[in-house]
């Protein structure tokens, strides 16, 4: 999750990419670039053919304007959802978060906590794929979200964003030029786009997390290689793990896959320990780091590279306050899996 912002900034400009107008701007940088200008926009072009997503106008600040979907009384929820009611919108309660972990990261391998680890993780990559089978041009975000949402409650499981931190929707659904965090919308899915989806689910009181970029009806050359070297980042990272093997060797991993290419890996997101609880150590860097720590039987994580076109990888927030975008419009691809270390090596447990 990102924290922090840096500074804000208003830029006011008009220039097209690819035939489209790009409107005037809200930047509110998380950066460690002290200004933003139109400089930043040029050769934008260059990067493909495809919509620039920006924070529509007039703006809105924060989401208490969303209300939340509804849940049925019978679904365990995770503590940070337990005070929202079905019909109550954000602005009716300050949000709560999540226990307190103080723990090392790791599972009992062979416990009734490692098979609900594995069950929750397993109907997280069904979520993923049934909510691949949704994208296609003409789609709204917002109903993908719903479909979603309808999908994880008819199988007696949370949709852990959900009231997360504040977080208005189910999953996350970030385009084109979305990092990360998209809040689903009514914006239809066009031709050329490309789709972030994120998915966690609590089931039986554990998170099962991952996510995919899913290409939208004819998308161009750039934005497929795109999505092929996000999906090869992730490969790298997750053939660095295993019983030993220091926890930097994944950023270590995914710069040596990346920086032939003609892509940034995004340093604002990193990836996460995770079970009963959403987000705990350990966290994993997906840049070359010197973090200490090393992977032991029973680590569970997630490994979730952002690889964006071009050699800037800095991030700006929309207005909502989630919503995090390239700083120069370039395009982004995430992916994302669970990993269980073992006694012999690493489990992919969303395979």
């Amino acid at each position: 999750m990102i924290m922090n912002l840096l500074h804000s900034r208003l830029l006011r400009s008009v220039s097209t990419v690819s035939g489209h107008w790009r409107p005037t701007c809200l930047k509110r940088c998380i950066t460690t670039s002290h200004s933003v200008n139109p400089e930043d926009l040029q050769g934008v072009e260059d990067f493909g053919a495809y919509n620039v997503i920006l924070p529509e106008e007039p703006f809105v600040w924060g989401v208490s304007h969303i209300t939340l979907r509804s849940v049925p009384d019978h679904i365990v929820r995770p503590r940070y959802a337990l005070q929202h009611d079905r019909s109550m919108s954000l602005s009716q309660s300050e949000p709560v978060h999540e226990e307190h972990y103080d723990g090392d990261g790791r599972i009992k391998l062979g416990s009734v906590e490692e098979k609900r680890m594995r069950a929750a993780a397993t109907f997280a990559r069904n979520v993923r794929k049934y909510a691949g089978s949704l994208v296609q041009p003409g789609v709204t975000t917002n109903s993908i979200d719903a479909a979603i949402h309808d999908f994880i409650i008819a199988h007696d499981a949370y949709p852990s964003p959900l009231s997360y931190k504040g977080f208005p929707r189910s999953c996350c659904t970030s385009v084109n030029n979305v990092v990360s965090h998209g809040i689903p919308d009514d914006r239809p899915l066009h031709d050329g786009d490309i789709i972030n989806i994120d998915i966690t689910v609590y089931l039986n009181q554990y998170h099962g997390d991952t996510s995919e970029t899913f290409i939208v009806g004819d998308v161009d050359e750039p934005g497929r290689d795109l999505v092929r070297a996000t999906n090869a980042a992730l490969e790298a990272g997750i053939a660095a793990c295993g019983p030993g093997r220091p926890f930097n060797a994944i950023g270590r991993a995914i710069h040596e896959a990346t920086r032939n290419t003609r892509y940034a890996v995004c340093p604002a997101f990193a990836g996460h320990g995770i079970g009963t609880v959403f987000h705990r150590p350990p966290w994993i860097q997906h840049t070359l780091n010197d973090e200490p720590g090393v992977m032991l039987p029973g680590h569970c994580f997630t490994i979730e590279p952002a690889v964006i076109q071009g050699s800037n990888p800095s991030v700006w927030l929309f207005p909502d306050g989630w919503t995090a975008s390239t700083e120069n419009c370039a395009r982004s691809a995430q992916a994302e899996h669970m990993i269980l270390i073992t006694e012999t090596g690493a489990d992919v447990l969303t395979r």
